[in-house]
């Protein structure tokens, strides 16, 4: 960590989209699996495979992964913004429900112009699927305008 101001920073955290990604960062990623996977022996068959250098591969590796923590016990509190129709807060939960996710707690805001604000906090269980699928699916329901993850612990 670099000492500014004789206050040290700490470490942020980002969460993006894939399509905010820079190209070299998602190549990064796919040399890290395809070395896990066991596809590729070393770093230079990885990185051979992909496209980018060793030292691309070096620079970025510590710092990037793929959002897909399904470790039982973490929790991920979301927030959304959602037309105000019946059912549609219905249809997200059950979303939850299909991936076996834990909801802990929500919170919606009144509608304001026939939009509303919700945050959610889903625990993670044994038996949870995809939770990167999950998001999508969610985001993808007619009337839901977005959803962020604000936090994962």
């Amino acid at each position: 960590m670099e000492n500014v101001g004789g206050m040290r920073n700490r470490a942020r955290y980002f969460v993006v989209r894939e399509k905010a990604v820079p190209e070299v960062l998602l190549k990064v990623v796919e040399a890290k699996r395809l070395l896990e996977s066991e596809r590729a022996a070393t770093v230079q068959e990885a990185v051979d495979a992909i496209g980018i250098s060793r030292s691309s591969f070096y620079k970025y590796k510590d710092d990037i992964f793929q959002f897909h923590d399904n470790s039982p016990g973490t929790t991920i509190t979301l927030t959304f913004q959602m037309d105000d129709e019946p059912g549609l807060l219905s249809d997200v939960l059950k979303i939850i429900a299909e991936y076996q996710a834990n909801i802990l707690t929500i919170h919606q805001s009144i509608p304001i112009n026939g939009i509303a604000s919700l945050s959610l906090s889903v625990q993670v269980l044994q038996t949870t699927g995809d939770i990167s699928r999950m998001l999508e699916q969610m985001e993808e329901q007619k009337g839901v305008h977005h959803v962020k993850v604000l936090a994962k612990e």
